[in-house]
């Protein structure tokens, strides 16, 4: 029976745990290059003990980011001062993976603490949305992108593409392709961003098009050896559930064909009218489901804060690999707490050397 600390292998990589940081934008970038902010992040999260980390989603293109300041790869030079924050991650002993993005009808807004909301048309910093239908998501997001064309999605398409490319030479070995929380894959794939009456829109085939297409055309380009995963939005919490859960497993086996190694199962945010049933660990019914009947390793996160809920994941053979988040940004040596609350042997060491050492030798202080 595997649990949260047994080794995990996909393809040529093995994790040392399932326990992955989940990609989560950090918002401070500046035009799209990293800085000393992620690389002390990113450092921090591997030294920390986690098998994976992921980088925060990347935009494939300018226009493709949610905000000013978020992390791109459309140029070399974007892909080359990732290259020291990747050899962080492989020095602590973390898998260094990253998460391709375009945000749809979501980007060009102000960062979360900002407002949250679009940047108005003709601020500078700004630009102009594109997604398969000219619909505003609504309330904050109230301004309505321009419809693509024909030509806009090849466009993107071979934005994924390039920086795919730009990924494998920057170092990465697990890729992540962000079709979820109202972003571009999901907008092409969800009912509620979608009303195109050409080969992209209407039937599921239609809808899920761009994905599979755009998958395997990354596929091409991204090697055998190194794990393809998505990150996709299997339900919304609208009232379709069903439906829409049905319809997504039938889209992963579709990409699974197409290439996919691995599915990290979330939900949409396609709309503000979901009524999210926020609780313990409340995606992993539906990842379980996913896996089994795609037939597909799997991956989830949201709410999964203890480590008791991230092991019986695990052990209960409902997912692979955890996608931990905001209890990594409260104590990135999470990890390291969970291996100590599930009474794991302290060999090997969950912490890089510099910490494991001292703590199994001394003990964890105790404050007095």
């Amino acid at each position: 029976m595997s649990d949260l600390f047994s080794p995990f292998s996909l393809k040529g990589v093995t994790l040392r745990n399932r326990i992955a940081a989940s990609p989560m934008c950090q918002y401070s970038a500046t035009d799209g290059f990293v800085n000393d902010w992620h690389s002390v992040h990113y450092a921090g999260i591997a030294r920390g003990g986690a098998g994976l980390t992921i980088v925060e989603a990347t935009g494939v293109s300018p226009e493709g980011r949610i905000t000013p300041g978020c992390l791109g790869i459309w140029t070399d030079a974007h892909a080359e001062k990732l290259e020291p924050i990747v050899r962080s991650i492989e020095a602590a002993g973390s898998v260094p993976g990253i998460q391709l993005a375009h945000a749809g009808r979501k980007a060009s807004a102000n960062r979360p603490w900002e407002g949250d909301d679009h940047i108005l048309a003709g601020d500078p910093r700004g630009w102009e949305p594109i997604a398969p239908s000219a619909i505003a998501f609504g309330r904050h997001l109230g301004r309505a992108p321009r419809e693509m064309t024909p030509e806009d999605i090849a466009r993107v398409q071979d934005d994924f593409v390039e920086g795919a490319k730009r990924s494998l030479r920057a170092g990465f070995k697990w890729l992540n392709l962000h079709f979820a929380h109202g972003y571009l894959g999901q907008n092409f794939l969800s009912e509620h961003s979608n009303k195109r009456r050409d080969a992209y829109g209407g039937t599921l085939e239609n809808r899920s098009r761009f994905l599979v297409e755009t998958l395997t055309a990354v596929r091409a380009v991204w090697p055998e050896e190194y794990p393809l995963t998505v990150r996709l939005g299997v339900v919304e919490f609208d009232g379709r559930d069903e439906q829409t859960l049905s319809e997504a497993i039938e889209v992963v086996k579709r990409l699974k064909a197409a290439g996919l190694d691995m599915i990290d199962v979330s939900f949409g945010f396609s709309t503000y009218e979901h009524q999210i049933p926020w609780g313990p660990a409340f995606i992993v019914p539906f990842a379980d489901r996913v896996r089994r009947e795609a037939d597909i390793p799997a991956s989830t996160t949201w709410n999964i804060a203890t480590p008791e809920l991230a092991d019986a994941a695990v052990r209960d053979d409902c997912v692979d690999v955890v996608m931990i988040g905001r209890s990594l940004l409260q104590n990135p040596h999470w990890p390291d707490l969970a291996s100590r609350a599930l009474k794991r042997d302290t060999k090997p060491w969950v912490l890089s050397a510099p910490y494991g050492y001292w703590l199994e030798r001394y003990g964890v202080a105790q404050l007095t």
